[in-house]
C-alpha cells in the first residue's frame, strides 16, 4: 500500500487494504450463496464502479448464474447531484426474476433506492443489493442493502472501483482523503 497516493488535486491516505477487502467479499460471497442458492440469482453490475467488487465477488460465488450490466450516475466531483442518468440500460429481461444488485459503495442511497423501485416496478419478483462498502451514516434515502462487505466512515475514498472524476479507479487499495 502506498503512503499517499494524489488524484487529481486531492491527496489520499491508505484506508483499506486489498487483503482487508478480499477477505470481507470472500464472507458477502458466501453469505449469498447460502441465502439465494435455489433462486437463480440475476446478478447487476452497476458499472463503472462496480467492476472489480463485482468480478472478486462473482469468482467467490463459483455457480452457473447470469451476470448483467447496466450504468448510471448520480455524482460530480467529491458529492451526490441526487438525479439519477441511466448512461447503459440493462439489456436482459427482469420480470419474474431475482435480482441481486452488486454496487462498490453506498452511501446516501438515493442510487439504489431508485434502481430497487425501478426493477420491481418493471416486474422483478424480489430485488437483493449487495455492497462492497456502506456509509451508514451517510444513509438519507430508506434503502437497507442486503448483503454489506464492510461499513466506512461518511468520507470521501476513492481505489478499488471507486474514483475521482474518472481517476483512482485502479487502485487495488482504498484510500481516504488526507484532511491534514
Amino acid at each position: 500500500m502506498k503512503d499517499k497516493v494524489q488524484v487529481h488535486d486531492l491527496t489520499f491516505v491508505p484506508y483499506i487494504t486489498a487483503s482487508e477487502l478480499d477477505s470481507a467479499i470472500k464472507t458477502l460471497a458466501l453469505q449469498i450463496k447460502s441465502e439465494l442458492k435455489d433462486m437463480d440469482p440475476l446478478f447487476v453490475c452497476i458499472m463503472n464502479g462496480a467492476f472489480m467488487f463485482a468480478g472478486e465477488l462473482l469468482s467467490h460465488i463459483d455457480e452457473d448464474y447470469e451476470v448483467a450490466f447496466a450504468q448510471y450516475s448520480s455524482y460530480c466531483g467529491t458529492s451526490s447531484t441526487n438525479q439519477l442518468k441511466e448512461v447503459l440500460p440493462l439489456k436482459v429481461p427482469i420480470k419474474d426474476r431475482v435480482i441481486v444488485i452488486i454496487e462498490d459503495l453506498i452511501d446516501t442511497g438515493f442510487t439504489m433506492k431508485c434502481l430497487k423501485d425501478k426493477y420491481i416496478n418493471e416486474g422483478a419478483k424480489a430485488v437483493y443489493i449487495a455492497t462492497m462498502l456502506l456509509k451508514r451514516e451517510a444513509l438519507i434515502n430508506s434503502v437497507e442493502p442486503d448483503f454489506v462487505g464492510i461499513e466506512i466512515k461518511n468520507k470521501f475514498i476513492v481505489g478499488h472501483g471507486l474514483d475521482y472524476d474518472g481517476r483512482g479507479r485502479l487502485l487495488k487499495d482504498i484510500y481516504i482523503l488526507d484532511e491534514n
